[in-house]
């Protein structure tokens, strides 16, 4: 243990001052707190409400800055609220302009999900909920990153930690690791492969502390953000001393104009804020449109009845096993129980009245296992016989039931809720549907299903018409950071891992979605691109039905792709890929010139699928960087 106390103070005192310099970095970038003005009625510029959210907020942006943006495309008549009764709730969205322009990307993209989701111009104000948590934390992070980026163009917002603070942070963790890399080649030095040992504590420390230092750390201050915010701030007092303010419905923004939505945005307005949500909705209560009207569902899902989305053979069976066991049971009971308590040890008076109790209440629970067994039976036969074809609106779909996954695999669901309005009702119970056949529809499409009633399962899906929801879907095969996306907000782009003098080669380029599904049998979305960092990684992600990664690939040049192919060229050769390739549990990996692909497999599958994975990969690189490798 002494001769450890070396190499740990040594590594400690490295990180440690690493660590140290990054809370001071921290601490010395808070946001500011502006004085405010005082009050005023006057909007004193002419900046949008949601950038007037972040300033008021200190340079944290909250829900605000989007519901704000709601009322204020309002105030500018490119929408109209109508509130037919007392209830604000009760509130309906009218597009009065299908086409506004001078609009900025996040007041176009609220705009875009009101008008892509109103059915004949009008869209009732709570049904702009989401119904998919995915397609909800796209949209935020969007609106956030256009936002902000609005804010920086005008110069009343900055990133916390601008290019030089980042660089001394690189410069410093490279420094750090180099003293993690020698604590751990004094600790190893008697082992086989010490600067092996010490490489790797090196680039692992590395990449966790540049990992720290360019994660997203939000927004600070500038001198004229500092201005604008304290004339916002004024306004904020003078709205908060107004009688009634807060209590204004959305609907009163034909009367306040632009100050109901500066209200918003700075917070003053309890009751409109209230009744808009951009977040996710409650999949109890549900909006449809079926039909031609906008009206609202109430929804049941089941969960604790046995029958409940299962499959008929699996009734049928549970029902045989019933009956039999009943029928046994019937046969046995009386004359065992008799038998029993014929035995000297227990007979007797007290025992003959005892056994005609056990004998009474044992042959009544039998028969309702009977009872049970045969009603199984005979609604399995009906639901057969007898299924239902139904038309209507998916209202919401959600994961039911899932196999655990075990201790190395994420559990696999096999079963969704799917529920549909028909019309018919105000109120539905939602449906069982193979989790490998709930992807052929989304929310908002009408669909024709074939269903057995007493089970609630669907057996069959057709798509009659794609619902209002396709328009506003957020596709995103690129799930990036803060930092990229406000970059591109900005009219740049985010940083891709760039091979050489070639063109800059996305990971996602080099494996589709439609490959890995190929290669698992199942369908998969691609997520993920390259790092907007000072390290040359690259990784893009393919999730399965279940949401999680099933597989990953990772395209890596200098020295992390260097550490990468040493460290596993104990793996079985994969000849004929690249110029060097290995495999193993889990993994494949290749090296073309100076770049380094690897496949990483965390689902179960054919095991030829990674070197198939692999060697597609790699054919792709060639043929983007052919000219270079010739």
């Amino acid at each position: 243990m002494g001769t450890l106390v070396v190499p740990i103070a040594i590594g400690v005192a490295a990180v440690g001052a690493w660590l140290l310099l990054y809370a001071l970095v921290l601490l010395g970038t808070r946001p500011a707190r502006p004085e405010p003005a005082p009050a005023t009625q006057d909007l004193p510029g002419s900046e949008p409400p949601a950038v007037v959210s972040l300033l008021a907020g200190y340079w944290d942006l909250s829900e605000d800055a989007a519901e704000s943006t709601l009322i204020d495309l309002g105030a500018r008549r490119f929408l109209e609220f109508r509130q037919p009764g007392n209830d604000p709730m009760q509130t309906t969205v009218h597009v009065r302009d299908p086409n506004p322009a001078g609009l900025t990307g996040y007041e176009r993209r609220i705009f875009d999900r009101v008008a892509g989701l109103a059915v004949g111009g009008v869209v009732p104000l709570p049904a702009l909920t989401f119904r998919d948590t995915d397609q909800a934390a796209k949209f935020d992070k969007r609106v956030r990153a256009e936002v902000i980026a609005d804010a920086r163009a005008r110069g009343l917002s900055r990133r916390r930690f601008g290019p030089a603070l980042l660089a001394v942070l690189t410069v410093t963790a490279v420094l750090a690791a180099v003293g993690v890399g020698v604590a751990v080649l004094i600790a190893a030095r008697h082992s086989k492969d010490p600067l092996r040992a010490a490489g790797a504590g090196w680039f692992v420390t590395m990449l966790v502390l540049n990992g720290l230092a360019h994660r997203s750390h939000g927004e600070r201050d500038t001198e004229a953000g500092r201005a604008v915010a304290a004339r916002w701030l004024g306004v904020k007092a003078w709205l908060r001393g107004t009688e009634a303010f807060a209590e204004l419905p959305p609907s009163a923004v034909a009367v306040w104009d632009r100050y109901l939505s500066y209200g918003c945005a700075l917070g003053c307005t309890r009751v409109s804020s209230a009744v808009i949500d951009l977040g996710m909705g409650n999949r109890k209560r549900v909006w449809s449109s079926f039909g031609g009207t906008w009206h609202r569902v109430r929804v049941r899902y089941p969960k604790w009845w046995p029958r409940y989305g299962k499959t008929a053979p699996r009734l049928i069976i549970r029902g045989l096993v019933a009956t039999a066991v009943g029928f046994v049971l019937v046969y046995f009971w009386a004359s065992g129980v008799a038998r029993i308590f014929r035995e000297p040890a227990i007979g007797g008076s007290r025992a003959d009245g005892l056994a005609d109790s056990v004998r009474n209440v044992g042959l009544l629970l039998v028969a309702l296992l009977l009872v049970y067994g045969l009603y199984v039976l005979l609604r399995t036969t009906i639901d057969l016989a007898a299924p239902r074809t139904i038309t209507g609106q998916v209202l919401w779909r959600q994961v039911w039931r899932e196999n655990s996954g075990g201790e190395n695999s994420p559990a696999r669901p096999y079963l969704h809720y799917l529920a549909i309005d028909d019309g018919t009702d105000d109120r539905t119970t939602a449906w069982g549907i193979p989790s490998n056949e709930v992807d052929r529809c989304t929310d908002g499409d009408t669909v024709t299903v074939k269903v057995r009633p007493w089970s609630r399962r669907i057996v069959e899906l057709t798509v009659v018409a794609h619902g209002t929801m396709r328009r506003v879907q957020i596709a995103d095969p690129d799930e990036q950071n803060p930092e990229a996306l406000v970059a591109v907000a900005m009219g740049g782009t985010p940083g891709r891992l760039t091979l050489g003098p070639a063109a800059p080669v996305a990971p996602g380029a080099l494996l589709t979605a439609d490959d890995v599904g190929r290669a698992l049998g199942a369908p998969v979305s691609a997520r993920g691109g390259a790092s907007a960092g000072p390290i040359p990684v690259g990784a893009v992600q393919f999730h399965g039905p279940d949401g999680k990664v099933a597989v990953m690939l990772m395209v890596m040049s200098g020295m992390a792709a260097q550490f990468a192919i040493r460290s596993r060229r104990r793996g079985q050769p994969l000849p004929g890929i690249g110029d060097e390739a290995y495999a193993g549990p889990g993994f494949a990996i290749a090296r073309r010139g100076e770049t380094v692909l690897a496949v990483t497999l965390r689902t179960a599958t054919d095991p030829r699928a990674l070197p198939w994975l692999l060697a597609t990969a790699v054919g792709r690189l060639d043929a983007s960087i052919s000219p270079k490798l010739s």
